[in-house]
């Protein structure tokens, strides 16, 4: 799988550092999800890794960001508090959306589980939020810093042990956890919820869990993690979580069930020779399917799409790239030419006419496509100039050219 390093600004411009986990070749992007981490972790945390890769290999690419001060993130961890992170998770976002695609599901474990349930209300694009090991408010960690009360009291500031690592904070975190003392925001989430929690989580009571379940509206539910530990130390707990929580999510972002399920595996009957297209939202989300491959084709977000696909012209330019770029190769292999590598980068014009010579009218339009070959290797000039020619043979070019008969007929079996 695909790992993309991503580096982008908090609030404060500090550079936050993350990880995109993208699928597999050959697995398409169904969604994008926004993970966030348990308190003082980071992103590397077994639990966050694992459920990002699993997901990931299920279509769900996944970005995981160290939060401010931690990990590979720049900025002082003394100077963040709870409002600072669902800051740096709005951050993460935008970025995702800026470079990707906005997340449509949230996933936080530990605190970053209530740091989500805060964040999603002011992430339109957010239809689905899951929560793993998470306290119901974020107060709840105040626990952590008992023996350095009086300390920060007197001095502003203070170190406390969490865990085996030393951290150093300052009294405005735990005025600013206090803030997050009442659970009733949850009524307000206005998305679909999913509640992980373990019965034998010694760091977090399964108590906190019932509390998110009870304060927040239905559509919720809750999934117990059995006799998994706080931190999913366990790879097989991570998996069940990023399985479970791919097939609920599956309901919730605008794929219908049987739509989710072609993506993943389970193809329709088509014959050899034979396309199908099926509709799999009511706006652009199509399934494209042969007897033996599946994608997705979709319009941009410009245009109203998801941009989960290819639009339909991207397809029609990848079909005569590839036909191009295979056309070329049987023929360089046949005259035993030095090709050693092709590239073929294309692009679809509207063009005024006056582009265009034999046009009638200078107010027309005429379609255009622009076709570049990179051609690598031990070629003479006359050589590149025949495969030049040759790129004009290709099969689809020729149909393109050809003004192809199109018959268009109704299905008369069942509705």
């Amino acid at each position: 799988m695909e790992r993309i390093k991503l580096v982008f600004p908090n609030a404060d411009g500090d550079e936050l550092a993350g990880l995109l986990e993208m699928p597999p070749p050959g697995v398409t992007v169904a969604r994008y999800a926004l993970f966030a981490h348990c308190f003082t972790c980071g992103k590397d945390i077994a639990a966050a890794s694992r459920i990002s890769r699993a997901m990931a290999a299920r279509g769900i690419a996944v970005l995981r960001f160290d939060f401010t001060g931690l990990g590979n993130s720049d900025g002082d961890f003394a100077n963040t508090n709870f409002s600072s992170n669902v800051a740096d998770l709005l951050a993460a976002a935008r970025a995702l959306e800026q470079q990707h695609q906005a997340p449509a599901l949230l996933i936080g474990h530990s605190l970053g589980g209530a740091a989500v349930l805060a964040a999603a209300p002011q992430l339109p694009s957010v239809r689905a939020v899951a929560t793993i090991g998470a306290p119901a408010t974020a107060d709840h960690v105040k626990h952590l810093f008992s023996t350095a009360h009086g300390e920060l009291q007197a001095a502003g500031e203070a170190e406390v042990q969490i865990g085996s690592r030393s951290f150093r904070i300052k009294r405005q975190l735990l005025a600013d956890l206090e803030q997050y003392a009442d659970a009733s925001h949850l009524r307000d989430l206005g998305r679909a919820l999913l509640v992980f929690h373990s019965p034998v989580d010694r760091i977090v009571s399964i108590d906190e869990a019932a509390r998110i379940y009870q304060a927040a509206r239905h559509p919720k539910s809750f999934i117990s993690l059995d006799d998994a530990d706080h931190l999913l130390s366990r790879r097989d707990d991570a998996e069940y979580v990023a399985e479970t929580l791919v097939a609920w999510a599956g309901r919730y972002l605008e794929l219908d069930r049987h739509g989710f399920e072609r993506n993943y595996g389970t193809a329709p009957d088509v014959a050899d020779g034979e396309v199908l297209i099926t509709e799999l939202d009511k706006k652009f989300l199509r399934g494209t399917f042969t007897s033996r491959h599946q994608g997705l084709s979709d319009e941009p977000l410009s245009f109203g799409g998801k941009d989960l696909g290819p639009s339909p012209y991207d397809l029609l330019l990848m079909a005569l790239g590839a036909c191009t770029s295979m056309t070329l190769r049987m023929y360089a292999n046949h005259k035993a030419l030095d090709l050693q590598d092709i590239e073929v980068r294309l692009r679809h014009e509207r063009v005024h006419a006056e582009d265009c010579a034999d046009c009638e009218s200078d107010s027309a339009k005429i379609e255009r496509i622009s076709r570049v070959l990179t051609l690598r290797g031990g070629l003479s000039a006359a050589q590149r100039e025949r495969l030049l020619q040759i790129a004009d043979r290709c099969p689809v070019h020729r149909t393109l050219e050809g003004e192809p008969q199109i018959v268009t007929m109704l299905d008369d079996g069942p509705a």
